[in-house]
């Protein structure tokens, strides 16, 4: 067998892909929880995307909102650690009364900033794609502004979110102890994704509110014929869905890093709308097409730890190390790119609805 694999390895060009995948496998059950958390705040901005989308509402302000709840979050600790006290970690998930608060912050100012992105797009009808594109322009700019205040007395934030610790004897089963370590080694928001892909994919699919909600985004004035309220339940969704993105910053200043940085979502919001739309907005599609993304970041942290051997190992480590940062943005080219007039929108998606005058 071994003689066999080293013959199909030493075929030009051909043997360097097989090495790749050789190489892949063999590393997939290490690396699968780093995977995912990799893959936490694109999958909630591509579930955010979903919601909206489905809805009719174009939302490319996912990147503002993540950013500022991840502010938000960072900033609440900063302020209600000298009041509320920082306190050990608590048993389950370092639980604080202090990251609590910080994350329901968190969560209202994602709420407060889909509120201004749904009334652009919904009771003023601006043109959808601009008013996202100010969001995250001003969110950059207020957030690095105000970051650059506080952060000049180096304060302490709230800490962050502690990963759950599976039980060895699970994660050594044979075959499936990987996936339960790769879904289980998580902090309580990389757990909740889980949940809510579930949970969105069995209401928009099988459910009254996922039916009228699907029938807004295609056709929104036939919607309105049958009784349903066009306006509220977009309004309603999307500011659901700013609640979705939220987790997705607070993940990242709550659970990976316990601090903040400027404008460190890095694109994960538009990697997550890439998502969306490789999952053909539906959300256990937009959380595979997130994995996919998250594994070549998450591939590019293995090799530089643990480089694969013989040719391959020559040949990764000739590429400079920016090329593996890269990896998920030309990822996400390559699979957008292929796609294009393939992935089909809602029929009303962007569309703004004016609802018909009675007389």
């Amino acid at each position: 067998m071994e003689q066999l694999i080293d013959l199909i390895y030493g075929i030009p060009v051909f043997g360097l892909v097989a090495q790749t995948i050789g190489y892949l496998v063999s590393v997939l059950p290490d690396i699968s929880p780093i995977v995912l958390r990799s893959a936490v705040p694109i999958a909630l901005a591509a579930l955010c995307g979903v919601l909206c989308e489905r809805s009719g509402v174009v939302n490319i302000g996912i990147e503002g909102t993540m950013l500022v709840a991840a502010f938000v979050a960072w900033a609440a600790g900063v302020f209600l650690v000298p009041v509320l006290g920082g306190g050990g970690p608590g048993a389950i998930f370092g639980i604080t009364p202090v990251l609590v608060v910080a994350l329901l912050l968190a969560i209202l100012a994602g709420l407060l900033v889909a509120t201004l992105h749904a009334w652009l797009s919904i009771s003023v009808r601006a043109d959808q794609i601009i008013a996202g594109t100010i969001i995250n322009i001003a969110a950059f700019g207020i957030t690095g502004y105000l970051y650059s205040l506080i952060s000049s007395g180096s304060p302490a934030g709230a800490g962050a979110f502690t990963q759950f610790r599976p039980p060895k004897e699970l994660i050594e089963l044979p075959l499936v102890g990987w996936i339960f370590d790769m879904f289980l080694s998580q902090g309580p928001i990389g757990m909740s994704l889980l949940v809510l892909v579930i949970v969105f994919q069995v209401f928009l699919f099988r459910s009254r509110w996922g039916l009228r909600t699907r029938s807004v985004g295609e056709h929104p004035r036939a919607a309105e014929t049958v009784g349903i309220n066009v306006v509220r339940l977009r309004y309603r969704n999307v500011i659901v869905a700013g609640a979705i993105a939220a987790l997705g910053g607070a993940f990242l200043s709550l659970e990976v890093t316990g601090s903040f940085t400027q404008g460190m979502t890095a694109g994960r919001g538009f990697i997550g709308l890439a998502a969306m739309i490789i999952g053909r907005w539906s959300p256990v599609g937009a959380f595979g097409a997130a994995l996919l993304f998250a594994s070549s970041a998450a591939v590019g942290q293995s090799i530089g730890i643990a480089p694969p051997p013989g040719e391959l190992g020559v040949f990764v480590a000739k590429l400079p190390g920016q090329f593996f940062d890269a990896l998920p943005y030309i990822a996400t080219i390559v699979v957008l790119a292929g796609l294009i007039g393939k992935s089909i929108p809602p029929a009303a998606d962007g569309q703004p609805y004016e609802r018909e005058s009675a007389t």
